[in-house]
């Protein structure tokens, strides 16, 4: 089931740099040479802004951490209207057999039509390359607008399954040929009936991608040393797909990841309450309490895992509990390869404007650069966003919710956090 990378493609219109290496997979592990070649995608509205401006930030950021010793090679590849005028397709197979064989890449946003048209080209990439695991992580700064009260408590890595869920797009409209079939043969051999004005889609979730994604969040947590992992599900009412989800869940964790994890239950009937130190809580809960609790107990969760929509929701909840989703990053992980682009769309109305807010773009620079182990450079992207939120130092989407202060342009934005990296200012 897993895509596997790509020793020597073959493409149709693009050509490889003629600097730079490929990144490898050798003995389970990433191998990264100085000079990784690294392919985006510009993407759609403001998506090719943004892309180029998060560029700067990241040599910027390579130059200053490894005094020259590393750099990224940047290799432009398509998706959306740029690969139809280059293709005359949405997304070419040169694009797919790219990030496979680079391992590593990083997009922009790209136009998805609501209602008819074709489908996400960004759940297509998801898919395609078998990139499972939606990371989102939020986490307040200082300085952001946020309505919620305890908004410093917001500290969330939300792990959203890929490929499964309503997102696997088998969905039929109500006049069709295909969902009269299936009125007719629920109808038939279960007594199941549906109405005829009634659109048709199936949700399935799988043992295996659920327990790979499951065993992915965990050694994640292990990793990066966190405390909670908290399954979110509607397994009280979907019981064969969420509740699913739930108990194949609990098997990984119970299983593989005994030595490092200890249960709700375990620390209320073993342990007086009290985690035992060293060890993880693992615990579930509800959708919908889940997407309260994260307002009215934020300090109490930490990775959050979801089936795909459960993952859509809280996430955007989440980042919009801290002040919206202009700063809000991600990666799409599978076993090797990973694609990092922004939670956030095409707002076309800012395109060419130079007002639209790169700081998503730019920390999912920054995932990018940890997950190929260049962590003081993603440190440095980090850190320099932090002090231009904290002192004011603002695009507009920040700003208009903060009387009396004046926004700056998308590059003058840019300009501050490259000034912040080189140490030119705090």
């Amino acid at each position: 089931m897993s895509v596997e990378p790509l020793e020597t493609p073959e493409f149709e219109k693009l050509k490889l740099p003629e600097e730079g290496e490929k990144i490898r997979v050798v003995g389970g592990k990433l191998v990264v040479p100085n000079e990784p070649i690294i392919p985006f995608i510009e993407g759609d509205g403001i998506g090719p802004e943004i892309v180029r401006l998060a560029k700067k930030v990241v040599d910027t950021a390579v130059e200053v951490a490894y005094g020259g010793s590393r750099r990224i090679v940047w290799w432009e590849i398509y998706a959306g209207s740029k690969a139809v005028k280059k293709y005359g397709e949405l997304l070419p197979k040169d694009t797919l057999n790219a990030i496979r064989y680079a391992i590593v890449a990083i997009k922009g946003p790209i136009t998805t039509p609501v209602g008819g048209g074709y489908r996400s080209l960004n759940v297509a990439i998801r898919q395609k390359l078998d990139l499972y695991a939606n990371i989102r992580p939020a986490k307040y700064i200082k300085g952001m607008p946020a309505p919620l009260k305890a908004a410093e408590k917001v500290d969330f890595v939300i792990f959203r399954e890929n490929i499964e869920d309503l997102y696997a797009g088998i969905e039929w409209p109500y006049d069709s040929p295909e969902a009269k079939k299936i009125r007719e043969f629920l109808k038939r051999e279960f007594g199941i009936e549906i109405r005829e004005d009634s659109g048709i889609g199936i949700k399935p979730i799988s043992k295996f991608r659920t327990q790979r994604f499951v065993r992915k969040a965990l050694n994640y947590a292990i990793e990066k040393n966190r405390r909670v992992v908290t399954l979110m599900h509607k397994g009280n009412i979907m019981k064969y797909t969420e509740g699913a989800f739930r108990e194949w869940g609990y098997e990984v964790a119970l299983t593989e990841f005994r030595d490092y994890i200890v249960t709700e239950d375990e620390v209320k009937t073993k342990y007086g309450g009290v985690v035992p130190e060293g060890k993880i809580l693992f615990n579930d809960r509800i959708a919908d309490n889940m997407l309260q609790q994260i307002i009215t107990r934020p300090g109490e969760y930490d990775i959050i895992v979801c089936p795909n929509v459960n993952g859509d929701y809280i996430s955007d909840e989440a980042n919009a509990l801290i002040g919206g989703i202009g700063i809000a990053p991600s990666a799409n992980v599978g076993d090797y390869m990973a694609v990092f682009e922004p939670v956030h769309g095409t707002a076309p109305k800012y395109a060419g404007k130079d007002v639209a807010n790169p700081t998503a773009e730019i920390r999912s620079a920054a995932l990018m650069l940890d997950y190929i182990g260049w962590k003081e450079a993603a440190k440095l992207i980090e850190s320099a966003v932090e002090k231009a939120i904290s002192s004011g130092r603002v695009t507009q989407d920040i700003a208009r919710h903060i009387p009396g202060l004046k926004p700056l342009k998308a590059s003058e934005y840019t300009e501050v956090l490259i000034k912040i990296i080189k140490g030119e200012i705090e």
